[in-house]
């Protein structure tokens, strides 16, 4: 799993029928302090997602996995929206 910041969204008039009425959202990894980490991806939104929002991303097998993605030709599927992120400190 991988955490990113949704950045933006892609229009895509021409697509794979499977993807029709689907969501696609630009995100950005982040660290878990939020700072951006690694390149741009285009996710399938499962959740709903809105800009800036700090989500959970899947890539691969597990994308197709997530809600409405079975037998879609997707590589990342946005599967939760993060409320906030805690780290231990190191001591």
């Amino acid at each position: 799993m991988i955490l990113a910041r949704v950045v933006g969204n892609v229009v895509a008039t021409r697509k794979d029928p499977r993807l029709e009425g689907r969501k696609l959202l630009i995100v950005q990894p982040v660290n878990p302090e939020g700072k951006p980490e690694g390149n741009y991806l285009i996710a399938v939104d499962t959740v709903s997602a809105g800009n800036r929002e700090l989500v959970i991303l899947v890539s691969g097998s597990s994308a197709r996995m997530a809600d409405g993605c079975k037998d879609t030709p997707v590589d990342s599927s946005i599967i939760g929206i993060v409320d906030s992120v805690s780290l231990d400190k190191p001591r």
